[in-house]
């Protein structure tokens, strides 16, 4: 690139940051208007309300200022978070106004259009922008088209142009430090350039890189699901960031990030990836773990952990359960049941009132099944809260007039008395009718724990009505398809009933179990909610997605994970979509696969790539580095020592280093042992700690979704990794690297890795 088309770019971003700077200078003042009329509002509103409650028209005077105040209060609020964001994209455009430029030529136009691109818009007018949202429609253009004809999608239908020049630059706080010209999406050198960058605790926006399949990713608007298959690595996760601040800026006003929601792999996950979205000037979705889903909803149970799950050690019988569970043939099944429950088969509990039974199960059986057949569970179960509580009416009229109850009422002393009377007058026709009305009073307090329950649905037995399900399967379903008999069955029924009573739940029985008590109960689905966002979801079953499906009935889906990475389920494409080809129309559903990794280096991506066998394709991008090592020893000690060589010399190299070993203890005593040698780690134990700097040794169930310079696998060996099953974990853990992979095994080398070329990799034995 000529040194004269340099300084004229960079006479041009000179020009624009003067502008942004003035803009930013405008801004600052209109933010501390907007800070003072708050203050003010605030200050009138304390120095002359008047609270008037003597009389009606006085109190409803008095709501109607609190509430106009309320409203102005909002509206300065509105003002505030708006200003604030309009400075914070200002603040970041300063420092780098654009990273690329495209020249078109519009059809009847008689010159081209040079179109500046970056992180936000910017204009110094009405009329004239100086650079372009990476989200506009015409953005579009850089990141599909190679030069000539080019279309791409507006709100009002396809447009086609002529691509002339499309332009990249890499920006250093305002100072263009390289242009390239290209006429591909994003030219591999500025590819490289980012690649090439270490990792960090954070993940970062990827605007400036966005690949051509990544972008159908991000502007898909039509899709009710759209799955994305991605090689580790492929820039699935980061795409999909970068679609829901593309969905919160093509909707805007019609879309808030509270309305969109990520089911992310652990927390450990959600903290690496918090600052992308505000990265970009939009606030954060609401993000949690499916774990964190399912405790919520059952706050008195223990739901199985991530760490249990895959700790958990599944002989052959368990698997073939775990199956059925996970089926959608269960998930049918248990429909079919809830249908079965609207004429009989309900459960229910005796309610007690002082130790004795109020409402006998048979009674409330009675009232639940009284209603005709056009009452389905939602109404019948509201029916019958009313039935109940009208004969808890009647009941309470009952009690108060016994002697029992207007002794203990004479007891009372004056305060009792007086919270009683509460705001009635005292004036009665006779003492009878005082002592009437202070008993059902009374009696009325005692009944509020009875009627909570009632309200609350709290007489439905919902563990024995789970319970009942189960029973119910083998007329449901053909158990001999799952190799599983009779008696099997019903042994893991036992130790079900075993585990409820010790108020505990396994993640293969918490989604049915929730489903059921939803239909019994007629939860309402969130509707309100328009975008799910679900990643690694090789790692979700099919009952789960078909019950997510039921709980946001309103939403569009965009799911996104790596089939060579399913640690829990062990699920392929093939079959994952043939089950969502039921859940969606298939007109509607959009499948995007991402072969290319860019995470890895050409040597970590072909090293990892040959652990699976009939995996999904992964391509590795030509970035060059070092082969991956593998360290053999039957000494431990030995093995440790040259573990914390390489820590060290991760270090020396600037490297950030995760040290994966497969379960939590292994952690815990590699921890100590590199403790011993001298070196800083940190043990990451759980899902919830924060990621920090420098060195952390991790279980491989947490290591999910993340990325480090340098990767140490520890103790590969036969018995740590001999499953085929295991070949999915042992690729998870390696495909985290990006710049560097070392191997170490104590006695022989895990047979998942011995099939790995010995070309693709160096053997050190010590």
């Amino acid at each position: 690139m000529s040194s004269e088309i340099k300084i004229k770019e960079q006479q041009r971003m000179d020009n624009v940051i003067s502008e942004i700077k003035k803009a930013e200078a405008k801004h600052q003042k209109d933010l501390k208007k907007v800070e003072a009329d708050q203050a003010a509002i605030k200050d009138d509103f304390v120095n002359n309300l008047r609270i008037k409650t003597e009389t009606y028209t006085g109190m409803m005077e008095t709501a109607l200022t609190v509430r106009q105040q309320q409203q102005l209060l909002s509206e300065r609020e509105n003002n505030w978070k708006q200003a604030t964001q309009q400075l914070d994209v200002l603040q970041k455009l300063a420092k780098k106004p654009y990273f690329a430029r495209i020249d078109i030529q519009e059809k009847g136009e008689a010159k081209p259009e040079t179109i500046y691109i970056g992180l936000g818009s910017f204009a110094k007018d009405d009329e004239h922008f100086l650079v372009y949202d990476w989200r506009a429609p015409i953005s579009s253009v850089y990141y599909d088209g190679s030069l000539g004809q080019v279309q791409y999608e507006t709100p009002d239908g396809m447009q086609s142009v002529d691509l002339n020049l499309k332009r990249q630059f890499v920006v250093e706080d305002g100072t263009i430090i390289t242009i390239f010209d290209t006429d591909e999406a994003v030219g591999d050198q500025m590819l490289l350039d980012v690649l090439d960058d270490n990792s960090d605790t954070k993940m970062k926006s990827i605007v400036t890189t966005i690949q051509k399949e990544q972008n159908k990713i991000i502007r898909d608007t039509k899709s009710e699901l759209l799955f994305v298959q991605g090689a580790a690595g492929s820039g699935k996760t980061s795409a999909v960031l970068q679609r829901v601040a593309y969905l919160l800026y093509r909707y805007r006003g019609k879309l808030t990030s509270s309305q969109i929601v990520l089911f992310s792999p652990n927390q450990l996950f959600n903290d690496y990836i918090d600052q992308v979205l505000p990265e970009l000037g939009e606030q954060n979705m609401v993000q949690m773990t499916y774990y964190q889903y399912t405790q919520r909803r059952l706050p008195q149970m223990h739901v199985e952990t991530l760490q249990e799950r895959f700790m958990e050690n599944q002989d052959p019988t368990q698997q073939k359960i775990t199956a059925v569970k996970d089926s959608l043939a269960f998930f049918d099944a248990t429909t079919a049941y809830t249908e079965y429950l609207e004429h009989k088969g309900m459960r229910f509990k005796d309610i007690y009132y002082q130790g004795e039974i109020l409402f006998p199960k048979a009674k409330i059986r009675q009232i639940y099944y009284s209603f005709n057949e056009n009452y389905h569970l939602r109404n019948r179960l509201q029916a019958t809260k009313e039935a109940l509580m009208k004969i808890l009416s009647s009941k309470i009229g009952q009690i108060a007039r016994t002697d029992e109850v207007q002794k203990e009422v004479q007891s009372l002393s004056r305060e009792e008395l007086q919270s009683l009377y509460g705001d009635q007058s005292k004036e009665f026709v006779n003492g009878d009718k005082e002592m009437l009305f202070l008993a059902k009073q009374y009696v009325m307090q005692q009944f509020i724990p009875v009627r909570n329950l009632i309200m609350k649905g709290q007489f439905l037995n919902l563990n024995l009505q789970y319970i009942r399900l189960l029973k119910s399967v083998p007329s449901f379903m053909d158990l001999d398809a799952y190799g599983l008999t009779q008696e099997q069955w019903a042994n893991h029924i036992d130790a079900t009933i075993e585990s409820l009573k010790a108020r505990k739940i396994t993640m293969s029985d918490v989604t049915p179990y929730l489903y059921l008590f939803d239909c019994i109960t007629g939860q309402r689905g969130e509707v309100e909610i328009k975008h799910l966002f679900i990643d690694e979801i090789q790692d979700y079953t099919a009952y789960q997605l078909a019950y997510l499906k039921t709980k946001f009935p309103r939403a569009k889906f965009t799911m996104l994970g790596d089939l060579n990475q399913a640690i829990f389920t062990h699920e392929n494409s093939q079959t994952l979509l043939e089950e969502l080809s039921t859940l969606f129309p298939t007109d509607k559903t959009k499948v995007i696969q991402l072969t290319k990794s860019y995470r890895s280096t050409q040597q970590i991506t072909d090293f990892t790539k040959e652990i699976l066998v009939g995996g999904e394709q992964v391509t590795s991008f030509a970035r060059k580095g070092e082969m991956p090592t593998i360290t053999i020893s039957d000494n431990n000690a030995k093995l440790v020592q040259a573990c914390a060589k390489q820590i060290q010399a991760n270090e020396a190299d600037n490297l950030t280093t995760a040290v994966i070993a497969k379960t939590l203890a292994e952690c815990e005593i590699l921890t100590k042992e590199l403790q011993a040698q001298g070196l800083h780690v940190t043990l990451i134990r759980t899902e919830n700690q924060r990621l920090v700097p420098g060195t952390i040794i991790v279980p491989a169930y947490l290591a999910k979704g993340l990325e480090f310079d340098a990767v140490v696998m520890w103790n590969a060996n036969r018995a740590n990794y001999t499953d085929n099953n295991e070949q999915q974990l042992v690729y998870t853990i390696c495909s985290r690297a990006m710049h560097r992979l070392s191997i170490f095994a104590q006695g022989e080398l895990s047979p998942l890795l011995q099939r790995v070329s010995p070309e693709l990799y160096e053997l050190k034995k010590i």
